[in-house]
């Protein structure tokens, strides 16, 4: 970050630094089709691309780029622009219906979303926006048009990619669709920079959609770590982790010495909380004993294809014989969420396919272990042995005998916890947001080296 120290005078800037800051964009254009920074996580399409557009929007800010983040409307009388933070704007575009409309139905949308943001550029004078990010296929469909139109670079995230799903779906799970496949393989091919959460997805990006790999740029997404930490706001920063479990299960309502592995996130075959469930089963068919002294919180609500079936995971918990020990709980504030993380013995995430998984470092951070799936990131973002344990597959089976050790571990949550929270401390967000106003830096020389040998 020392490019940015002269601006509060302590250091003289060199060239080259003075080049970045000239060279770096001022105001950049997010596109965010499916899913709005406004709606928490958890809830229907929310999930941590929510959470990744608002702090990283937040984070380029306070560092001068202005953000202005276009998304689609999903309500009436929403207010045409809102202000997120100092720097930040949020624009609803009408597209399409309000309600009910699923994200397999917007690609007939992205005509009018386009539509919307056109008429807000149409607005400023020219030049208004520097740079475009899109996030996601849909998003880059319009990007790709709005940056050829306003003849600025495009910059993309896919985040999740069909080809990658496809090749490792759950049972239940419907497979992406071809328009999926091919919208994306034109995106790769139209952006001047990729942005990849790991060196897994910036491979599968060369590999599945022949992506150039000078294009694509590895940055990890951050984590808040002043809201994911082992104690809330305030409370002491000195103190064993245990006594912030036991201070978080309080408030939770939760028994204080229970084993309670904690699955949080969209409820869909993707994310696999029956895997967690079944290894429950097992595990207490195995340890009758364990059943006094276990709880299975849930927390999320039905998303994506769970939606045919929201109540298919409580039926499958009462199927299970194990209903008694398992709680459903709707999606929570990030506040809370934290709390439940702090409350947790073992974050599980047994999902199927995972581009990083944000909950993994947000539950690290709070001084939890994570109990993962090795897909995806999740080998970056948990620290097998160490802050966690990563699991080749999904047989239940494995996720018990883990669970197990847990149970008769008593100091293992808490050892693992606090190296967890020291791993976490590396996936801060500002030094996620200084690497990505390196990418739109680089996307904006390119785009200019471009621009100048096709007119030379």
């Amino acid at each position: 970050m020392s490019q940015y120290v002269n601006r509060l005078g302590r250091r003289s800037p060199s060239a080259a630094a003075r080049l970045r800051l000239y060279r770096r964009p001022r105001r950049v254009a997010m596109l965010s089709v499916h899913t709005s920074p406004l709606h928490q996580p958890g809830t229907g399409d929310a999930g941590g691309m929510n959470v990744y557009i608002v702090e990283l929007a937040q984070r380029l800010a306070a560092i001068n780029i202005e953000v202005e983040i276009f998304t689609r409307a999903t309500a009436g009388g929403l207010p045409p622009a809102v202000e997120l933070a100092p720097g930040v704007l949020v624009r609803h575009v009408d597209a399409g219906p309000y309600e009910g409309l699923a994200k397999e139905d917007l690609p007939a949308q992205l005509c009018a979303f386009t539509h919307g943001v056109m008429q807000a550029w149409a607005g400023h004078r020219p030049g208004y926006y520097d740079l475009v990010h899109s996030h996601y296929w849909l998003s880059g469909h319009v990007g790709w048009l709005a940056a050829q139109r306003w003849g600025v670079p495009l910059v993309h995230a896919m985040h999740t990619m069909a080809k990658v799903k496809n090749a490792s779906l759950a049972d239940g799970d419907t497979p992406e669709p071809a328009a999926r496949v091919i919208g994306e393989t034109q995106i790769v091919a139209a952006a001047e920079r990729l942005i990849a959460n790991t060196t897994e997805e910036s491979g599968e990006l060369v590999r599945h959609y022949a992506a150039d790999p000078a294009k694509v740029a590895v940055v990890h997404p951050g984590v808040n770590l002043e809201r994911f930490r082992p104690f809330p706001a305030g409370g002491p920063h000195d103190s064993a982790a245990d006594g912030s479990r036991a201070a978080a299960r309080a408030r939770l309502g939760l028994p204080p010495d229970a084993l309670i592995p904690l699955f949080a996130g969209r409820i869909q075959p993707l994310k696999a909380p029956d895997v967690l469930l079944r290894a429950v089963a097992a595990l207490l068919e195995d340890r009758p004993e364990l059943r006094s002294r276990i709880l299975v919180p849930v927390v999320g609500g039905p998303s994506g294809s769970g939606l045919a079936k929201p109540e298919g995971l409580q039926k499958l918990a009462a199927r299970l014989g194990i209903a008694d020990v398992v709680r459903f709980r709707p999606p929570v504030g990030q506040e809370q969420l934290a709390d439940w993380f702090r409350a947790a013995s073992v974050l599980v995430m047994p999902s199927y396919s995972e581009s990083f998984g944000l909950v993994a470092i947000e539950a690290q951070a709070a001084g939890t272990p994570v109990l993962a799936a090795s897909v995806g990131g999740l080998p970056v973002a948990v620290r097998d042995g160490e802050t966690g344990f990563l699991v080749q597959g999904h047989d239940p089976a494995d996720y018990a005998r883990l669970l197990g050790r847990f149970a008769d571990e008593p100091g293992l949550a808490e050892r693992m916890g606090r190296a967890a929270a020291r791993h976490a401390q590396s996936f801060g967000w500002d030094t996620a947001a200084a690497a990505t106003a390196d990418v739109y830096t680089a996307a904006t020389q390119s785009h200019r080296r471009r621009v100048r040998s096709h007119h030379g």
